[in-house]
């Protein structure tokens, strides 16, 4: 009886050493997305990304570097896309304001939304290390808001807790855009924020 022909692990092409660690930090990235922290790990990595557990340890020093890696590059793009989004702090008008940050936002969801996913879902397994740098871009995001609220509704209002509320709306609606963004449309949110940003300066 002939044996039948051993099948071969694919072989993973070379490429540059930036290029190969962007792509598995790209693969853990949508294993986080879909299967949450709890379903990481240095094989989940490779198989998503289609290489060998070598090509993983070739880049990476485990699976721990990999991750402190991952969260550094997802830190650095959320929060340079979010200050992008966010209004510059030249208006004092809120219905401008509102105008200008809405469809922005709105945009930078939708056009990277594993990234924002990852950030708003928090759910309950999310490592410590993880959270802790969360709530350290959360506080930054709310220091500047609370600059922005002082300057369109002037010093008579709580700005610390005006910030409070719209931070925690901002993330809410973030989620539901993520969710459905057809439903909540820029558009819809817009019109919504311009109506809300009027009444405040009746």
């Amino acid at each position: 009886m002939s044996q039948q022909p051993r099948k071969r692990r694919p072989y993973a092409a070379r490429m540059p050493m930036e290029e190969r660690r962007t792509q598995l930090l790209d693969a853990a990235l949508r294993v986080i997305d879909r299967d949450g922290y709890d379903g990481v790990s240095i094989d989940a990595i490779a198989k998503e990304a289609g290489v060998t557990r070598p090509v993983v340890y070739g880049a990476f020093d485990g699976l721990g570097a990999l991750l402190l890696t991952l969260l550094d590059r997802q830190q650095a793009r959320a929060v340079g896309q979010l200050f992008a989004a966010l209004p510059s702090g030249e208006s004092t008008d809120p219905v401008e304001v509102v105008e200008q940050a809405c469809p922005a936002l709105h945009r930078m969801l939708l056009d990277d939304p594993v990234t924002w996913r990852a950030i708003l879902r928090s759910p309950a397994n999310v490592p410590d290390a993880v959270r802790s740098r969360i709530e350290g871009d959360r506080q930054q995001v709310r220091e500047f808001v609370e600059g922005l609220v002082t300057a369109v509704l002037g010093e008579e209002v709580d700005a610390e807790v005006v910030a409070h509320g719209i931070i925690a709306l901002l993330e809410h609606f973030g989620r539901l855009v993520l969710e459905d963004p057809l439903r909540y449309d820029a558009a819809r949110l817009t019109a919504t924020a311009r109506s809300l940003a009027a009444s405040w300066v009746r």
